[in-house]
């Protein structure tokens, strides 16, 4: 089975950061469930090839998501901080518009450029919506 995790080293965010976001987002959308098990350290960076390093580090992460146990592997952890990943799914929402504002600038966009844009596209996507802009 493929590998549901990929890494742009060229993007800028460093891999580990990448791959915690990852995480964060199957969680968020399901397709990682509490007590999954998740690749091995081995086995992921065979599979990305990047440094074992890299992937234990986020596998460590800070945010209390993965509880890792010598001899048995990594899992999503089942303390309900998965309820909480999909509880906040703007926190998914927010890394993707922040990578996207960091794409427009390098491309020489201004803010005001980058809002219209950003409301075009979501009056595309939400095109019922009528905000009130005061």
């Amino acid at each position: 089975m493929p590998s549901p995790f990929s890494v742009d080293p060229r993007s800028g965010i460093p891999i580990y950061l990448q791959l915690i976001e990852q995480i964060k987002r199957l969680v968020a959308m399901g397709a990682l469930a509490a007590g999954e098990q998740l690749p091995t350290v081995k086995q992921l960076a065979m599979d990305l090839t990047i440094n074992p390093n890299t992937v234990s580090r986020a596998y460590h992460d800070r945010d209390g998501l993965i509880e890792t146990t010598p001899g048995r592997g990594s899992f999503v952890r089942s303390n309900g901080v998965t309820g909480d990943v999909r509880r906040n799914l703007g926190d998914v929402a927010r890394t993707a518009l922040e990578r996207a504002v960091r794409e427009g600038r390098s491309l020489g966009l201004d803010a005001h450029e980058l809002r219209a844009l950003f409301d075009a596209v979501l009056q595309r996507w939400f095109p019922d919506s009528r905000e009130d802009r005061a």
